[in-house]
């Protein structure tokens, strides 16, 4: 058996059909040997996450990317292996992560993309069930099924189904339509008090997944400028003018704040706020735009239904632009 010297690792990243690789090299790498070690490793993920990229809408579109790789192996005079080489691999990439404790490179889900199970909807209001198309054969929400087809496609490969207002239960099946994957709770929250605001984030399984905030919210703006003296006397008249202040503001900026609250929610939905608070992209549904938003809170005391009873969160987001439009 030859004995591995280096390799050098050609990366294809694209959207569409697996097949359609040809012209999209983004990467060529190579790495030799450790005379310690017995392989060679590349760390690629965030190679491939800088072609994710989440343009949300309020469209929940499927962000996901096709990755080939093609391993070329030599040995130390040079020569390429005569079999195994190269060594190709073709995977599905989402934009998700896994904890400390779940170690290498971890399985996400790969059916039901999203941790909790429990969902709360206002009443009278649809929602979104992300689910990944390859590991699902159907999805029963009350009555009714949903077949789920996976043409293999990269734009279908995360799909969101349409959950009808005021259901109450979501089963996610299997492949072979008959085995049970997980059970979902719809919770329908009657809020006539407040305005509710949808959040969306990227989840840890790289889908998008809402959180309604139904209780009071608090709206703030932040100011931050910079002062100035200024000379406020007429030199002809010897005077000036009392109407002229002698501080003046410039570089003026703010940012708006907004502080929400979930409804009482169960301990499982933990799992949801803790994601929500880990994500690199949110999105708020506010005046009927889209907006980006950032986590403000940075604390997160989880909460129990031993200790707290009843369980709510209290979350604040900064709107992650300034209030006077800066763009030029």
């Amino acid at each position: 058996m030859p004995v591995l010297d280096k390799v050098e690792l050609d990366i294809y990243i694209y959207t569409g059909l697996s097949s359609a690789y040809t012209g999209n090299l983004k990467y060529e790498l190579n790495r030799t040997r450790i005379s310690s070690q017995s392989n060679v490793t590349f760390e690629i993920a965030n190679l491939v996450k800088d072609y994710i990229t989440h343009d949300f809408n309020n469209d929940y579109p499927s962000d996901t990317v096709w990755v080939r790789t093609e391993a070329r192996l030599y040995d130390p005079s040079g020569a390429e292996f005569a079999s195994g080489s190269p060594d190709i691999d073709t995977y599905l990439a989402k934009d998700g992560y896994g904890y400390f404790e779940d170690g290498v490179n971890p399985q996400l889900s790969d059916n039901l993309l999203m941790s909790s199970n429990y969902i709360y909807l206002p009443e009278n209001t649809a929602g979104k069930l992300p689910i990944y198309a390859e590991g699902v054969g159907k999805v029963t929400i009350d009555s009714s099924d949903t077949q789920i087809t996976d043409d293999g496609n990269t734009n279908q490969k995360i799909q969101y189904i349409s959950i009808p207002s005021n259901s109450n239960t979501i089963q996610v099946y299997d492949t072979d339509d008959s085995t049970l994957l997980r059970t979902v709770t719809i919770k329908n929250i009657v809020c006539s008090k407040y305005t509710e605001y949808k959040v969306t984030f990227v989840n840890k399984y790289g889908a998008y997944q809402d959180i309604w905030f139904f209780r009071a919210s608090r709206e703030t703006l932040d100011i931050e400028e910079s002062k100035y003296k200024r000379n406020i006397i007429e030199s002809d008249t010897i005077s000036y003018d009392k109407y002229k202040g002698t501080e003046a503001r410039y570089n003026v900026t703010g940012k708006t704040s907004l502080k929400l609250n979930t409804d009482f929610v169960n301990e499982d939905f933990n799992k949801t706020i803790e994601e929500l608070f880990l994500a690199e992209d949110v999105w708020i549904r506010y005046e009927n735009n889209t907006l980006p938003v950032i986590p403000k809170s940075k604390q997160l005391a989880f909460k129990t239904s031993v200790n707290d009873k009843l369980i709510n969160y209290e979350i604040e987001f900064e709107f992650a632009y300034n209030k006077i439009n800066n763009i030029r």
